[in-house]
């Protein structure tokens, strides 16, 4: 297990050459190697090569290409060559002794890269004529099986090899298209044109991919259920009629000396991958399903970016391409520029310029941190927009004429209630006993008696009898309403008991007298002191 991870970590430090600061240099050399089928080169020779390439590596010398060459060793991309090398002078076996070839990693990597690099951002066809070839291959091929005497073993071969061949090509171009179109769906800056490109592209080209893919690929997997008892016997049939490099020598444990990668249909899980992409096989969906899926999504995407161009009529659009030019003028500025640039685009001034005073009751400490301490709360306005300036127009302040009509009414009639009132209690002073107050008239006459007792004062007096207690008496219990030109004055008299009639029930009132004058007025106290009921 251990020797396994340690190959895989072999095999992927073979990629590092792409990621390295000079991985232009080492593409240019790994280019010249993968121009050759079978040769050994030397520094001079790479040199030569070079030479005529643009680029930096066309002005190295002898010992900056060794330094490459030797780093491209140690990543496993390069390997020292084992020829003799046969000089007939001493510069000339310098000349020769270090010669380097290229190894099967490296020649796949760079293949693989420079595929990468020709059309990365290209939208690649896909080939579904390919579909058609592959769907009359295995109908012949189920033919071939089926017939008297079973299949020859030759034109089976050959019949194996071609369905493959397609397939492969089928599934890559569909993979790499795909790859590109969620590339596209991942953009929402898509202009008009594009968008229309992108419209049609989808509708139109995407649509009758996946109508021909679905139409075939029952018809597909219908064949291969048929073909499939009869597969191993075919394999046996093709293995025995021609074992290519699998039928090299055994080591000791009676597997092959040398790891072999067979070719595509000459093992079972080519089959089974195979049967795989068009019918469910293991309850995870088949390849035709993912491709109407991502079709869904697709279309899903393109209402999406519709939705967005429509919005973009009000200002909600996206900013991509101003970020990108903002970008690209940051990038060519200089420093005092650039941070001019950046003031007036996102507004990010000085703190000192931003200042929100705390909560006046809150005092925090200093060595209180800003991580842990209490949050001072920033306005909408100056939080998205960096401004105090409030937007929009001034709201029309609101009329409350009939509000103020409708108090200043209730206010009135209050006043004139409590007039009334007033007058009422004048008009009854003296003979409390023997009329019946008004609600309003006891609730006024009330509201002043509570006001006189708390103005009054207590006095303790000396009781007469030794044998009683002392006693308190009432002084300076009065009260009066300016307004309403009504005074009234509470006198505590031992054994009174004073009684107010009224609509909302009678109010007695023990050991205290009450006189009600009008402001002004002296009217004697047995005149208007209220009879004990």
């Amino acid at each position: 297990m251990q020797a396994e991870r340690d190959a895989s970590w072999q095999r992927l430090t073979a990629y590092a050459y792409l990621s390295a600061p000079e991985r232009l240099e080492h593409i240019a050399i790994m280019r010249v190697f993968c121009g050759t089928l079978l040769a050994d080169l030397a520094v001079p020779d790479v040199l030569d090569k070079l030479a005529g390439s643009a680029g930096p590596a066309a002005r190295w010398d002898a010992d900056t290409l060794s330094a490459r060459l030797n780093q491209l060793v140690k990543w496993g991309n390069l390997l020292p060559s084992t020829h003799t090398v046969k000089a007939s002078s001493i510069s000339e076996y310098q000349r020769a002794r270090s010669r380097y070839q290229l190894s099967k990693l490296g020649e796949r990597i760079q293949r693989d890269a420079d595929e990468v690099l020709a059309g990365a951002d290209a939208a690649r066809e896909v080939s579904s004529e390919l579909l058609a070839l592959v769907e009359r291959g295995l109908r012949e091929l189920g033919e071939l099986v089926a017939q008297p005497g079973g299949a020859e073993p030759q034109e089976a071969l050959e019949r194996v090899s071609t369905i493959f061949v397609q397939f492969t090509e089928f599934a890559d171009s569909i993979r790499d298209f795909y790859a590109y179109l969620g590339q596209v769906l991942a953009r929402y800056d898509l202009d008009s044109a594009e968008y229309q490109g992108f419209k049609e592209l989808l509708l139109d080209y995407v649509e009758a991919i996946t109508e021909d893919v679905s139409f075939r690929a029952p018809r597909i997997a219908s064949i291969l259920n048929t073909l499939w008892p009869q597969l191993p016997s075919l394999l046996s049939l093709l293995d025995s009629h021609s074992r290519g490099l699998s039928g090299g020598p055994l080591g000791a444990d009676g597997q092959l000396a040398t790891r072999v990668q067979r070719s595509r249909g000459r093992e079972l899980a080519d089959w089974e991958g195979l049967r795989g992409w068009f019918a469910d096989t293991e309850g995870r969906g088949s390849q035709v399903d993912q491709l109407r899926d991502a079709t869904m999504r697709a279309l899903q995407s393109l209402l999406a970016n519709a939705k967005r161009m429509l919005r973009s009529a009000s200002g909600e659009m996206s900013r991509r391409k101003d970020l990108l030019r903002l970008a690209q003028w940051l990038d060519e500025a200089t420093p005092e520029d650039a941070h001019d640039i950046a003031v007036a685009a996102f507004g990010l001034y000085s703190a000192r310029h931003v200042g929100i005073p705390p909560v006046t009751d809150t005092a925090v400490p200093a060595y209180t941190s800003w991580w842990t301490g209490p949050v001072v709360e920033v306005p909408v306005s100056l939080r998205e927009r960096g401004s105090r300036a409030q937007r929009g127009r001034a709201s029309v302040v609101e009329d409350h004429s009939d509000q103020k009509r409708r108090l200043q009414g209730t206010a009135r009639a209050e006043a004139e209630a409590r007039r009334a009132a007033a007058d009422e209690l004048r008009s009854g002073s003296g003979r409390f006993t023997q009329i019946r107050l008004t609600s309003p008239a006891l609730s006024l006459l009330l509201e002043l008696l509570a006001t006189a007792l708390g103005n009054a004062q207590l006095r303790r007096t000396a009781g007469r009898d030794p044998e009683h207690s002392p006693g308190f008496t009432v002084e300076a219990a009065c009260s009066e309403e300016v307004e309403l030109g009504i005074r009234l004055t509470v006198r505590r008299v031992e054994g009174a008991a004073t009684v107010l009639h009224s609509t909302d029930g009678d109010l007695t009132l023990d050991d205290l007298e009450i006189t009600l004058v009008g402001i002004g007025e002296q009217v004697p106290a047995e005149e208007t002191r209220v009879s004990a009921s």
